[in-house]
C-alpha cells in the first residue's frame, strides 16, 4: 500500500517540477516517517490477528444480518475466512507488491464462495468495508498506545489503506457477479432440461419433485399442453398470452418447431375453451387434459396433434372439438389410404372438375346436408348442388343417404385436406 507514497515522493523530488529545493526533502522525511509508523503498527497488529478476527466477527454478528445466518451455520468457516482476509489486508501494509496477488486471490475466493451460497453482494461488500474500518482503527489505536505523537503521521497513508479496501471490493464484486451469471445459466439450463424431459415423456419419476419445484407446478395437478407455432418473433409474447386464458399458471418452453406451454388447468376443462386466436398467422393447438406432471409428455403429443390440424394461415384448434380429424392425422398412413380408397376416382379428374366436386362435398357436409344452404355458400342453385352430389356418389360408389358412407367420405375429405402430399 505504500507504493503510492513512494511514487509521490519520487515525483516531488524531480528537479523539473519542484520550484523550492527544500520542499522535497521535507516531504520525503514526512513520507518516510509515516511509513515507519505504519509498519510498526502493522507488525503489532499481525501479532494480535486472532483478537482482531474475533472483533470483526463480533461486528459482523451485530451489524450484518446476512452474516448472522452464515455464522450460525458455519462459525469456524466464517472465522477462518475473516482471518485470512485480515491477514492479507494487514500484510499488504508491510509488503504491498509481495502479497498483492495472494490478497486478490483471497478476495476473489470469498466473493465466489458467497455467490455460491446466495449471500447478498451488499452484505459481502459491507463486511469488507467493516474490515477496512477495523484495520484503520487498529492502526490508530496501536499508534496512540505506543507513540501518541505519531498518530498525525497516519494521515499521510490513510488514502492507501482505503484504496486497498476499494480495490478488493471491486475484486469481490467481479467474482460474485461472474459466479452469479454461471449459477443463473446453470439454473436456467437445468429448468430447460427438466421441462424438455417432461414434454418428451422421458422424465424419470425420481426427477419429478425437482421438476415440480423448478417449474413452480404441483406434481399431482391436472395439466394440458398448448402448442404455438407460426408467430413472428416480435409477436411471440402476444401469441403466448392468447394461448393461455388469464389466471392460469403456465410454464413455457421453446421447442424446435413450436413453443409449448404446460398449463395447470385446475378442476375444470372449460377454461381451455377460452383460448383466443393469436396474432395473424399464429397456429395454436390445445391438447386434452392429463393427470400429473408425469403425463405431460402425453399432453404434448395431443397438443402437437391439435397443432397439425390448424389451418396453415392460423387459428386455434382444441383437440376435444376435432377428434375425428385427430384420429386421421394420428395415423397418416391409414388416413392417406382412406382418402385414396374413397376419393380416388374424384382425385383422378381434371383439377378444375375435381375441385368443384370436392368443394361441393365439403360445403354440403358443413351445412348439415342442406343443398339449399350449400348452394348459397357456393353461389349456385340447389339443383346444381344435387347434380354434383349425385356425380360424387357415382364416382365413389357411396351413397350420401347412408350414414356409414357419409362418415367415410367426411373422414376421407379430412385426410385429403390434412395429409395431402
Amino acid at each position: 500500500m505504500h507504493r503510492a507514497v513512494r511514487s509521490r515522493t519520487a515525483i516531488r523530488s524531480g528537479p523539473a517540477i519542484v520550484p523550492h529545493p527544500r520542499t522535497p526533502r521535507v516531504r520525503s522525511l514526512i513520507d518516510a516517517d509515516a511509513l515507519r509508523v505504519l509498519h510498526r503498527a502493522a507488525r503489532a497488529m499481525m501479532e494480535e490477528l486472532p483478537d482482531l478476527t474475533d472483533r470483526l466477527v463480533a461486528v459482523l454478528q451485530d451489524q450484518e444480518p446476512a452474516y448472522q445466518d452464515a455464522l450460525a451455520r458455519d462459525p469456524a468457516g466464517i472465522w477462518q475466512e475473516v482471518h485470512r482476509s485480515l491477514r492479507h489486508s494487514v500484510s499488504s501494509l508491510l509488503d504491498p507488491r509481495g502479497v498483492r496477488d495472494a490478497a486478490r486471490r483471497c478476495s476473489w475466493t470469498i466473493g465466489a464462495a458467497r455467490a455460491e451460497q446466495g449471500l447478498p453482494l451488499d452484505a459481502v461488500l459491507h463486511a469488507f468495508r467493516l474490515g477496512g474500518a477495523l484495520v484503520w482503527q487498529g492502526l490508530v489505536e496501536e499508534t496512540s498506545r505506543t507513540a501518541p505523537e505519531d498518530v498525525r503521521l497516519l494521515v499521510h497513508v490513510a488514502a492507501d489503506v482505503w484504496n486497498f479496501v476499494d480495490e478488493h471490493c471491486g475484486v469481490v464484486t467481479e467474482a460474485y457477479r461472474q459466479v452469479e451469471r454461471q449459477l443463473t445459466w446453470r439454473r436456467e439450463n437445468r429448468v430447460r432440461l427438466l421441462t424438455g424431459a417432461l414434454l418428451d415423456g422421458t422424465s424419470r419419476i425420481s426427477d419429478l419433485p425437482e421438476a415440480s419445484e423448478a417449474l413452480g407446478l404441483p406434481e399431482q395437478g391436472r395439466y394440458a399442453v398448448v402448442a404455438v407455432a407460426g408467430a413472428q418473433p416480435s409477436s411471440g409474447a402476444a401469441a403466448r398470452a392468447a394461448a393461455v386464458p388469464p389466471g392460469l399458471r403456465a410454464h413455457w418452453h421453446t421447442g424446435a418447431d413450436a413453443d409449448y406451454g404446460i398449463v395447470l388447468v385446475g378442476d375444470g376443462d372449460a377454461v381451455l375453451s377460452r383460448t383466443n386466436p393469436g396474432p395473424a398467422g399464429t397456429r395454436i393447438g390445445v391438447g386434452s387434459v392429463v393427470e400429473g406432471l408425469a403425463a405431460v409428455g402425453d399432453a404434448r403429443r395431443l397438443a402437437d396433434t391439435a397443432l397439425s390440424i390448424c389451418p396453415p394461415d392460423g387459428g386455434v384448434v382444441r383437440l376435444a372439438e376435432h377428434l375425428p380429424a385427430a384420429l386421421v392425422v394420428s395415423s397418416p398412413g391409414l388416413g392417406r389410404t382412406l382418402a385414396h380408397r374413397v376419393l380416388g376416382p374424384l382425385l383422378r379428374l381434371e383439377p378444375a372438375d375435381r375441385d368443384v366436386l370436392l368443394d361441393t362435398l365439403v360445403a354440403w357436409l358443413a351445412c348439415d346436408g342442406s343443398a339449399q344452404r350449400a348452394g348459397e355458400r357456393l353461389y349456385c342453385h340447389r339443383n346444381t348442388v344435387l347434380n354434383r352430389l349425385r356425380r360424387c356418389e357415382q364416382l365413389t360408389g357411396r351413397s350420401l343417404a347412408r350414414p356409414g358412407d357419409v362418415v367415410e367420405i367426411d373422414l376421407a375429405l379430412t385426410a385429403h385436406r390434412l395429409l395431402a402430399d
